[in-house]
């Protein structure tokens, strides 16, 4: 394994530094929020899934000026990662503050905007400076220091709301992160964009875009993706809300705050430990082969979840096993989802192809927590069937992926 990893470029591993500081105060918040807006500040759970939800109609636009200015020469992917730095710290400044749901759509609405910024230039750091055979490691390792960083968010972050019960104090922290963050992009990370460009491909943005979305095989995927992505967006809306106030532990007690915290950073401690030994185990597999191998483990995750939820006993059990389980899709999913784009993008539209990969994320984020939260809003016996749903749902998915497979070989 040390051989590959001294083929990884420097620039990947500034970034990872980066990526670690910056998911940590996302970590702070990323599963206190909807607690805290639901149960402190006393909004509906339909209302704080619409407000979360919120992020992504912002997030639609910065995801697609991001992937402009990731492959513009007058931005680039370093100037874009420091814009998209300084907006998400203010958006988290905002959400310190919220004290109505108005505050709540805005301080998610500018979040979204920064977040979006910041996915196509990231993604496109890193296929820039990576060899392909190195590729799905690559991506692996800054994934890695993704769930790093929000595993010691949340253990943090539970520590600090168990002992003080400010959650607001979670979402300074998030924002300070961000500057952090901007520090480590401003001193130590260059410019990756080539700029050996003509004047016709600097002034053909609106082109670049129309030749992505010709793309059929792109298109496939963005059908897939966005599926993947609302599972996704389920871990870090509904399921933080649906241990809180629906599962009850051996059938009298709720689940504290402290325990919630110890099932996330249970479920991020298997995808650390996980991330790498997968990645190299489904390099042999191609990347549709490897997303469906992901999209059978929701399926098994959801089903455990419903099984939480529907048992008188060993509720913590099931609720853990569920979380490894989902833990191991994602690190299924995301490096192979990556390379997968790195490898249908020419090398100058790279940025564009991540912003319409990255688009995938706010369209999941925009569909899933409101989605979650009107079924939080139901009776028992309804949230429960939730989760089987979901699991029936993969059939769907894994039809879109062998389709994409076939599509993948015979172009």
């Amino acid at each position: 394994m040390s051989s590959w990893f001294s083929l990884i470029h420097p620039q990947v591993w500034i970034l990872v530094l980066g990526r670690f500081l910056s998911e940590l105060g996302t970590g702070f918040t990323l599963f206190y929020a909807p607690i805290f807006f639901v149960n402190q500040v006393g909004l509906s759970a339909t209302a704080v899934g619409f407000a979360l939800g919120c992020a992504s109609i912002s997030g639609v636009v910065g995801r697609i000026l991001g992937g402009s200015f990731a492959d513009s020469p007058q931005m680039g992917r370093r100037r874009t990662l420091l814009l998209s730095a300084a907006i998400s710290a203010v958006g988290s400044l905002v959400l310190a503050g919220t004290q109505n749901f108005v505050t709540l759509v805005i301080g998610n609405l500018i979040g979204g905007l920064g977040i979006g910024l910041y996915w196509p230039a990231t993604e496109a750091v890193v296929a820039d400076v990576t060899l392909t055979e190195n590729r799905r490691e690559a991506f692996a390792i800054t994934r890695l220091a993704d769930n790093l960083g929000l595993g010691m968010g949340i253990v943090l972050g539970g520590v600090l709301v168990t002992a003080t019960g400010s959650y607001r104090t979670l979402f300074i922290i998030d924002a300070i992160s961000f500057i952090v963050f901007f520090v480590v992009v401003y001193v130590a990370i260059a410019e990756t964009h080539q700029r050996q460009q003509t004047r016709q491909q600097e002034t053909s943005h609106f082109a670049a875009w129309m030749v992505a979305l010709r793309d059929r095989r792109l298109l496939v995927y963005v059908a897939v993706n966005i599926i993947f992505t609302t599972y996704i967006s389920q871990l870090h809306s509904t399921l933080p809300v649906y241990f809180k106030n629906f599962v009850l532990v051996d059938s009298i007690k709720r689940i504290a705050d402290s325990t919630i915290s110890v099932l996330f950073a249970w479920h991020l401690a298997v995808a650390i430990l996980a991330q790498l030994p997968v990645a190299r185990i489904l390099k042999r597999f191609s990347h549709s082969q490897a997303l469906a191998v992901s999209a059978l483990l929701w399926a098994g995750g959801f089903c455990l979840i419903w099984i939480t939820g529907i048992s008188h006993s060993g509720q913590l059990y099931w609720a853990a096993l569920a979380l490894g389980v989902f833990a191991v899709a994602i690190v299924s999913y995301t490096p192979s989802a990556a390379s997968l784009v790195t490898d249908l993008a020419p090398p100058s539209q790279r940025g564009v192809y991540f912003s319409i990969n990255s688009l995938c994320w706010a369209v999941g984020y925009f569909i899933g927590p409101p989605l979650g939260g009107w079924a939080l809003d139901q009776p028992q016996s309804l949230i429960d069937y939730f989760w089987l749903w979901l699991a029936l749902s993969v059939i769907i998915t894994l039809a879109i992926l062998y389709y994409l497979h076939r599509l993948l070989l015979s172009e």
